[in-house]
């Protein structure tokens, strides 16, 4: 549960650096603004293949998103 707060804080926060929105995002990965959404609020936990997708789209790493490195 911590490690998708950790995620779901960091992907609202490098959205938020790029001034996306929450649907801007979820059309880029053809993917629901709502299953986003739950993403961002860690409700939800993303598939491998979808971390390592935004990961490239922020230009972070994967251990970034998921809290193992600052």
């Amino acid at each position: 549960k911590e490690r998708m707060e950790s995620l779901g804080r960091r992907l609202k926060e490098l959205r938020a650096e790029k001034g996306l929105t929450q649907g801007q995002v979820a059309e880029h990965f053809q993917i629901s603004s709502v299953t986003y959404l739950r993403y961002e609020k860690g409700q939800r936990e993303p598939s491998l293949e979808m971390l390592v997708g935004f990961a490239r789209f922020f230009g972070v790493t994967t251990d970034y998103l998921l809290g193992l490195e600052s």
